[in-house]
Parts: C-alpha cells; structure tokens; sequence
C-alpha cells in the first residue's frame, strides 16, 4: 500500500480508537458506564453478525470453537470496555487511554510468563521506558486511585485477550470473531450493568448520536480500516502507529472537554508511545552487501 493511501486511514482508524474515550466520557452524561458499553457492543455486534452472515462468512461448527468466541469477548469487549467505562467516571479521557493503550507492553510481559515467548532486547527496551511513561503519568495523579485501577485492568485485560488470539484465532475467520466477541462481551456488559450498578439511559438526540459513534464508527469502521490496512501492509510496521491512538485521546480530551495538559501527561504519554513504537517494530537488518553485487551493478 503507497503511502498517499496508507497515512489517511492509519490516522482515521487510531483517531476512532483514540477519540472514543472522548466521546465515552462524554455519554457518561446520559447513561450508566456498563449500560452504555453494553448497548454499544450489542448493536455493534448485532450489525456485524448480519453483515458475516450476509456474507456468508465461514461460520465455527463446534461448541469448543463457540465459547473460545465467548471467552474473547469477556476480555476484550466486556473486560476492556467494561473498565474504560468505569474509569471514566473518575479519571480524564487522557489518563484512561495512556493506560489502556500500554497493553502491547503487557503483552511482551504475559507472552514471556505464559507463553515462554522470547522478545528481542529492543523490544524490553520498549516495556521498559513504556513503564516508566506510566510511572511519570500517574506520578502526580495517585489520588484518584481507583480509576487508575480500571484502566490498568482495562490493559491486563486486552492483553490476555491478544494472546487468546493469537493461540486460538488463528482458526476462526477474523470477521467472524470480531462480530461475535463484540455481540457476547455487549451481553456480558448488559449483565454486569443489571448486577453492579443502577442502569439508566436518558434518550435524546446527544445520547443517540453518542451511541451511534461509539458502535458504528468506533467499532465497526475502526475495526475494519485496521484490518484493512493491516492485510494490506506489513503487520508489525503498522502495528507500531498504535502509538497515535493514545495521542488522540489525550489530543480530543483536550480540545472537547478541556481537560488539563499536565506536563506529566504529555512526557509520560511520549514514553509510552516510544515503548509502543520498540515493542510492535521489526527491525531487520539490510541485506549485506556482496563483491558479486557490487560488480554487477
């Protein structure tokens, strides 16, 4: 893919990852966290179902398949969400995607612990200084500690939920697990919401268009943009601009809801994004240059 198409879509897709948090807080107005999770995933999830089954996507035949499907979406939709969502409530949208977004750092960690993966030194480099972004973020922020703690769940749970993937995706049709694990983590939400705190929704014209962002944009035209540009390019080099996700959210939280730029925010943020960048890169040496080549040229 040239780079004239390649830049506008890797910006359209993290600036739906990074601005949700945005809007999220913003819906916090209207709905009850889990609710408004929940209602985002279902209807998300019930328009891509009817669009895999439109087209005739190979769907899973056995029940162990199913509930792989089921266990995804605990923690990537139910999990993840479900703790941005909550930590919204006390915590700016800038914090909660800083600390969401560090779950390819986790990742590194997790994979080495559970899955006795092996990392290149440069990608613990990117772990490293991605920790000490954290450090510097929250390091003056150590009051409101239970938001902190959602979004740090919201991390843990994304990178489980990427080595599940990884260990069991790699069977399911993508389009397919994406519609299901959004339609089962949205019913989970919707569970959660009826169990864990008194749901509400106030329908107006705001509430409704917060809703469709979140579900249709933020979901299923992020998520196809990304697959799209990543089955078009190279996966790790495109993978290491999720970096401009959290920039975006820290960016909108900003100028929407005017939410304070701490200098702590922004030095730990830029960690963060280094650490990102180190960890999803993959850097392979130029092929060495032979007496042969030399002479033919």
């Amino acid at each position: 893919m040239n780079a004239i198409k390649f830049v506008p879509l890797i910006v359209l897709t993290t600036f739906l990852m990074g601005s949700s948090f945005t809007v999220g807080k913003l819906g916090l107005a209207y709905s009850s966290p889990l609710l408004l999770a929940g209602y985002r995933f279902i209807l998300a999830g019930i328009l891509m179902a009817v669009f895999v089954i439109g087209l005739r996507r190979p769907h899973p035949d056995s029940k162990r398949v199913w509930i792989r499907m089921l266990v995804i979406g605990a923690f990537q939709t139910a999990g993840v969400m479900g703790c941005i969502f909550l930590s919204l409530r006390t915590i700016t949208a800038s914090q909660s995607s800083i600390l969401t977004f560090t779950n390819p750092l986790l990742v590194v960690i997790l994979g080495t612990v559970l899955l006795k993966a092996r990392y290149k030194p440069y990608q613990w480099i990117g772990v490293l200084l991605g920790l000490t972004g954290v450090a510097i973020t929250l390091g003056t922020q150590l009051e409101v500690k239970i938001g902190l703690l959602f979004g740090l769940l919201s991390s843990v749970c994304w990178a489980v939920s990427t080595l599940l993937v990884k260990r069991w995706g790699g069977s399911i049709d993508s389009w397919v697990l994406s519609a299901y694990q959004m339609l089962f983590g949205g019913l989970l939400l919707l569970l959660a919401s009826l169990v864990l705190e008194r749901p509400f929704f106030i329908v107006n014209g705001h509430s409704l268009a917060i809703l469709l962002w979140l579900s249709v944009l933020s979901s299923i035209v992020q998520f196809a943009v990304w697959y799209y540009v990543l089955q078009r390019s190279d996966p790790g080099k495109t993978s290491a601009f999720l970096f401009l996700a959290p920039f975006f959210g820290v960016l909108t939280g900003w100028s929407v809801l005017g939410e304070p730029l701490y200098p702590s925010i922004l030095a730990g943020g830029l960690c963060i994004g280094s650490g990102i960048f180190l960890v999803n890169m993959d850097f392979k040496p130029r092929p060495a240059t032979t007496k042969n080549s030399r002479s033919n040229a």
